[in-house]
């Protein structure tokens, strides 16, 4: 597999699109998050999983001048694509093309570290953990943003063809090597690994077809679904039905789709 076919939706433009839409769903529980981890100005912080950077680039104005943000990836386009908008902003960040299994952090060197939607897809998350533990300061925090249970993502109405195409995603994630829902298994990882939790806050949204946030399951269902085809979860007339099933549903008086529930757990280095 080449490094940029490893994310499940791709690095293409269609999936910076899906990820700008995703960021702009989730940004002010990002900014909170942030917020009540006191991350502040002449901070050294560490965006782990940083994709494109749309995070990245919202805490270098946090850091500032004086501050830094680090931002790792395994996608070599999406660090470029990083390195441009630091350039262009004028922002103190070092984009870093790695494996979170070959980062190198020096230890003692931050002040905060963000991660969302990272350790789901990775077999290792306490190991990794572990390391950006040590790169962290005495009192330094974490902040980890997670799904608690992908399973509660639903529509009302529901509709059988989108229902199944749903059930057979989730499927898809039980059955690789990660663990789709580790936020509910990060504050004993934590606290196993010399950090203190000191806030856990559940994350849920309900969207309607006329909110932005529709637009979050919305464009994952049109990516991943098509994805399914060809590790057998589902058929081409599967995936048609689906999507055909959620047009219907968007054009649907009323209709809500609850997507998964995500946690915020804030630890700190004792």
């Amino acid at each position: 597999m080449k490094k940029e076919q490893a994310y499940i939706l791709g690095t293409d433009s269609e999936e910076l699109f899906r990820l700008g839409v995703q960021h702009q769903v989730w940004a002010e529980e990002a900014q909170k998050g942030w917020r009540l981890a006191n991350f502040s100005a002449g901070q050294t912080l560490l965006d782990l999983g940083c994709g494109p950077g749309y995070c990245t680039k919202e805490l270098a104005f946090i850091a500032g001048e004086e501050g830094k943000v680090i931002g790792i990836d395994k996608s070599e386009n999406y660090i470029s694509f990083l390195n441009n908008v630091a350039t262009n902003y004028g922002l103190n960040i070092e984009g870093i093309h790695a494996d979170f299994e070959n980062m190198n952090l020096k230890p003692s060197s931050l002040d905060g570290m963000y991660c969302r939607w990272a350790l789901a897809w990775i077999s290792n998350p306490e190991k990794i953990l572990k390391k950006v533990v040590a790169a962290l300061k005495p009192k330094g925090r974490m902040v980890l943003h997670e799904y608690y249970d992908w399973g509660v993502l639903q529509t009302q109405p529901q509709k059988k063809a989108l229902d199944k195409a749903i059930s057979m995603a989730l499927k898809s994630f039980k059955d690789s090597d990660n663990e789709i829902d580790i936020g509910r298994h990060l504050p004993a990882i934590l606290e196993r690994i010399g950090m203190k939790v000191i806030s856990i806050r559940p994350m849920m949204k309900i969207a309607t077809p006329k909110s932005s946030v529709w637009q979050w399951p919305k464009t994952f269902f049109q990516s991943y679904f098509p994805r399914l085809i060809p590790q057998n979860y589902l058929t081409e007339e599967e995936v048609k039905n689906a999507l055909a099933d959620l047009e219907v549903l968007e054009n649907t008086e009323g209709a809500t789709i609850a997507p998964c529930l995500m946690v915020e757990i804030i630890a700190e280095k004792i």
